[in-house]
């Protein structure tokens, strides 16, 4: 089994889907390892402790963490299933940034950016993260988003354990378009 295939079943049955393998999911997103892997196993996708460990850590957008004790694992965020990853509201830096496409720049600057079925908007700390999220519906687009302006109106931030900025939603206004 790839790294990359377990990796992308895990993104499903971690952020959208527990259910599709029999898992569950607390109400923070963690779920045991062992069962994991079982219920993986059960459904074609047979891995071990050991590769789970490798998918984790060679992640490039380090997208799940271990608990403390190496016995949970959860994704880091993009939840379309309901969780509470226990993150404190921080103050973000001036600019963060949004990849997307030219075919969506429209409905953005309409009416923003939306968390749609996610429970947060996802923003990236720099271009180079920008771009490659943009990159993957086609040419990427960078929007600048005035992330320190939003956060003095009032509105909280969240910033993962793999460095990804959560917001409710960003309004066009604090959008620089390129």
């Amino acid at each position: 089994m790839k790294i990359k295939d377990i990796s992308k079943f895990l993104s499903l049955v971690l952020r959208h889907e527990p259910g599709r393998i029999g898992i569950t999911l607390d109400e923070n997103g963690w779920t045991d390892c062992r069962e994991l892997i079982e219920a993986a196993g059960r459904h074609g996708m047979s891995f071990n402790y050991e590769t789970l460990v490798e998918v984790v850590h060679t992640n490039d957008k380090q997208r799940f963490s271990f608990s403390e004790d190496g016995k949970r694992i959860r994704a880091n965020q993009g939840h379309s299933v309901t969780v509470d990853l226990s993150l404190e509201p921080q103050v973000p830096p001036e600019f963060l940034y949004h990849g997307t496409v030219a075919k969506f720049l429209d409905s953005i600057r309409g009416g923003g950016l939306h968390k749609g079925e996610r429970h947060h908007v996802h923003l990236s700390p720099d271009l180079v993260t920008a771009t490659k999220v943009g990159a993957r519906r086609g040419k990427p687009v960078i929007l600048s988003i005035r992330a320190a302006e939003i956060s003095a109106a009032g509105q909280p931030f969240y910033v993962t354990a793999n460095g990804v900025w959560l917001t409710d939603a960003v309004p066009p206004e604090f959008i620089d378009f390129p």
